[in-house]
């Protein structure tokens, strides 16, 4: 059964979109006449106000692809004026739907204007224009006011518990498909992953959503390999599983992918680099040179944990899973402190 935080094949995680709240209607000029056709009052009504254009986070949107095939959203204007005072309607709201982690920026500032998270959360992007005054006593009638209008950039950031990061080829897709329902595309060449992977893990109790970010290259910070666009998407989780191939299949040395990884993270975001870490030495059911890689690893970093793991063979995930579901305890519990 497809898991219900899977993302599809196109997953899209930016946008360019240009937003035209509606404009206010025009006031009328009008005026009642006695039987002899002077004019004895004036009874011009005001237009109605234009509609806003207005943002929602709704669960059922996923990615930002629905905004590669439509750039431009209008909201409805308002009504003019009548005779008699009667009120232009007001224009309908335009209400554009966006998936929870949607961040909203200014596209000529490049400031942030909303970090949209909350599940129905609502944000007034562009403010429809005010209708115009109709006629009276001492005025004349006036044109309905302009609504706002303004291009936005959309960058989604995954809303995810644990992060997981490594080189290429490390072995992330495999464990996020031992440990969830998540079926990501696995194969033994590097990027095989080149989108983010979700899914739900349930271990003794806990549910937490984990992410399998596409595979982090020196340099990814400035764009390289996948580069940054991934990088944000582990900027909310509350935890990282950093994976390690001990193999040596990639003739790459644990002990430097470690640090060049952190290096990344801490370049990218020092937050980032601040967020718990679980090792997850992976491939250890390679044998011999496993071992030995991995004895050299615990030799460099003599203070950290280590999880020797087969993601392949499911070895060493169940201590895995444990840690996992602690630490996540603990930084709630220190969430909950800290308000």
């Amino acid at each position: 059964m497809r898991d219900k935080y899977k993302e599809g094949a196109n997953f899209i995680d930016t946008a360019r979109i240009y937003l035209k709240a509606g404009d206010g209607g025009d006031g009328c000029d009008s005026f009642e006449r006695d039987q002899a056709g002077r004019k004895v009052r004036c009874s011009g009504g005001p237009g109605g106000n234009g509609g806003d254009i207005v943002f929602v986070v709704d669960i059922n949107v996923r990615t930002l692809l629905d905004f590669q095939y439509r750039q431009h959203f209008e909201a409805q204007r308002g009504g003019h004026g009548s005779s008699t005072n009667k009120k232009g309607a007001y224009g309908a709201d335009r209400v554009i739907k966006v998936p929870p982690g949607t961040v909203v920026k200014d596209h000529a500032t490049n400031d942030i204007l909303a970090d949209m998270v909350r599940l129905g959360e609502k944000f007034i992007i562009c403010s429809g224009g005010r209708g115009g005054a109709g006629n009276s006593r001492f005025r004349e009638a006036e044109e309905g006011h302009a609504g706002e209008e303004r291009t936005v950039l959309l960058e989604l950031k995954l809303i995810a518990d644990v992060g997981i990061v490594g080189y290429p080829n490390a072995g992330k897709s495999t464990l996020i498909s031992r440990i969830s329902h998540a079926r990501p595309k696995i194969a033994d060449y590097p990027f095989t992953t080149k989108e983010p992977n979700l899914g739900v893990v349930r271990y003794q109790g806990s549910e937490f959503v984990v992410a399998d970010i596409p595979g982090l290259i020196e340099g990814a910070h400035q764009g390289k390999g996948l580069g940054d666009r991934f990088l944000r998407h582990i900027e909310r989780t509350k935890i990282i599983i950093h994976m390690i191939d001990m193999s040596g299949f990639s003739q790459r040395d644990p002990v430097e992918d470690y640090r060049q990884i952190n290096e990344e993270l801490s370049l990218y975001s020092p937050t980032l680099a601040k967020k718990p870490q679980i090792i997850a030495a992976n491939k250890m059911d390679v044998g011999s040179t496993a071992v030995k890689a991995l004895k050299k690893f615990r030799a460099s970093y003599k203070r950290k944990k280590v999880h020797p793991i087969s993601a392949m063979k499911g070895e060493g995930l169940d201590a895995l899973l444990q840690d996992m579901a602690a630490a996540l305890k603990k930084v709630s519990e220190d969430d909950e402190e800290s308000v």
